[in-house]
């Protein structure tokens, strides 16, 4: 058995930060198993503010059941609260929010219900491929996906143009070109910048084949070793080294949003949920920024990777979970997830990213692209087969400790820094009961 302090969320994912179409059509077997005449109320925690938008919808659907959405905090915050209230016998909502790299955490010492008994398993058809993996384990769903961020580029046009860069980079090594040119520029333009973004360089990994993470069951293996992940790391160390990324900017930071305003930063890899807040951290460079897909390693290729999203799960310890089932499906996949949709929500439901009117959407800020059909494209191109480590909150965090030498003074290399991580790693998901190597 895992060790209590291992699924104990408040430890292990201690410095997790929140990331932040048409119906897809109800499913009558999960509204055939609600109660019809017994007054019910469901308690679901999410910080993401569209799901309350599928409530009304729902509550003339059920009379009988009344729906709170609670926003517990932040995804550290939520996880936290989540364990303690299952360790308590109490307090347990019927639905909660998860990153997809915290589902793992949940679902294998059994704290999240198999949602095979509802009926999940014929949904898996309507999403992409990589967000349905993301919420199944062991070949079994636990929960539904929510929200979804495939891996894009966001850039200047203005800034690459200025540089005399005249199209989006399409290959790394344009990109690797494109870099000096705005480098160039002088003063403090730089192609993009990272501070110790795991999720930045497990982007170019992810596309390029790389899968340093393999789980079965409690079993975990670590190799950053194998062909994808290491040629991410060469051309990742490479931009380092050259002093083509401006490793003193990070993410979320005031000056991140400035570099964004002004135009310093030329380019974002990012996921594509960043649509709804790049405009009002860089309301300067409103009609400047377009979105194309992640630079490929070889010209012609279209691999994807994943950077963020969500999914809904029920605790095993829900009181009402025909009825939490029937909620959760209204609003990830059923006549609930249009609202959430035209809230902003960025789902990963074929329904929607082939539906014409998502499609066709424009904005301003993006020079009216229709960007929509670009990250449409990008969730659809997301490769399979990728997993995260059940303690991968704990990782995360201890890898921005492990990488502040690389990034703060140039001390070490990316390589290095990722050998130091595994064995960290290693140590860790074993002391906690895993059996890692």
């Amino acid at each position: 058995m895992l060790k209590q302090s291992l699924v104990a969320a408040a430890t292990i994912i201690a410095s997790a930060l929140a990331l932040s179409g048409c119906s897809g059509g109800t499913a009558p077997a999960a509204d055939k198993a609600v109660p019809t005449d017994k007054p019910i109320t469901l308690t679901v925690w999410s910080w993401d503010g569209t799901v309350k938008e599928a409530v009304p919808g729902f509550q003339k659907l059920h009379p009988n059941i009344t729906v709170k959405v609670v926003n517990a905090g932040s995804s550290t915050d939520e996880y936290t609260a989540l364990d303690n209230a299952i360790q308590a016998g109490s307090g347990v909502p019927d639905i909660a929010m998860f990153e997809y790299f915290s589902l793992p955490l949940f679902a294998i010492p059994g704290k999240l219900t198999d949602l095979s008994e509802f009926g999940a398993k014929d949904l898996a058809k309507d999403y992409v491929d990589a967000a349905w993996g993301n919420v199944t384990i062991d070949g079994k769903p636990y929960g539904l996906p929510s929200d979804y961020g495939p891996a894009a580029m966001f850039y200047n046009q203005e800034v690459l143009t200025r540089a005399g860069v005249s199209t989006p980079p399409a290959t790394w090594d344009e990109y690797y070109d494109a870099a000096k040119k705005v480098r160039a520029l002088g003063g403090d333009h730089y192609i993009t910048n990272d501070s110790a973004d795991i999720f930045l360089l497990m982007s170019l990994m992810w596309e390029g084949g790389g899968r340093p993470f393999k789980v079965d069951g409690t079993d975990v293996t670590i190799d950053f070793k194998d062909a994808g992940s290491s040629r991410a790391v060469e051309y990742w160390q490479k931009l380092i080294d050259e002093d083509l990324v401006n490793t003193k900017v990070t993410g979320w930071s005031d000056d991140w949003n400035r570099g964004l305003n002004e135009g310093t930063l030329a380019t974002q890899l990012i996921g594509g949920w960043f649509t709804s807040t790049l405009p009002e951290r860089a309301p300067d460079a409103a009609g400047n920024f377009r979105i194309a897909p992640l630079p490929q390693w070889k010209a012609g290729e279209t691999s994807g990777a994943e950077n963020g999203g969500s999914a809904m799960a029920i605790p095993a310890a829900a009181q009402n979970k025909e009825a939490a089932y029937a909620f959760l499906e209204y609003f990830t996949h059923g006549d609930g997830l249009q609202s959430r949709i035209d809230a902003g929500a960025f789902v990963p439901n074929l329904s929607n990213l082939n539906n014409e009117e998502f499609l066709n959407t424009t904005n301003t800020f993006f020079g009216d692209q229709k960007y929509n059909q670009v990250l449409a494209e990008a969730s659809k191109n997301v490769g399979t087969g990728w997993q995260y480590p059940p303690f991968f909150g704990w990782a995360r965090s201890n890898y921005e400790d492990v990488a502040a030498p690389l990034y703060d003074s140039k001390t070490g290399t990316l390589a290095e820094v990722l050998e130091t991580w595994k064995q960290r790693s290693i140590a860790y998901g074993n002391e906690q009961g895993f059996t890692v190597r």
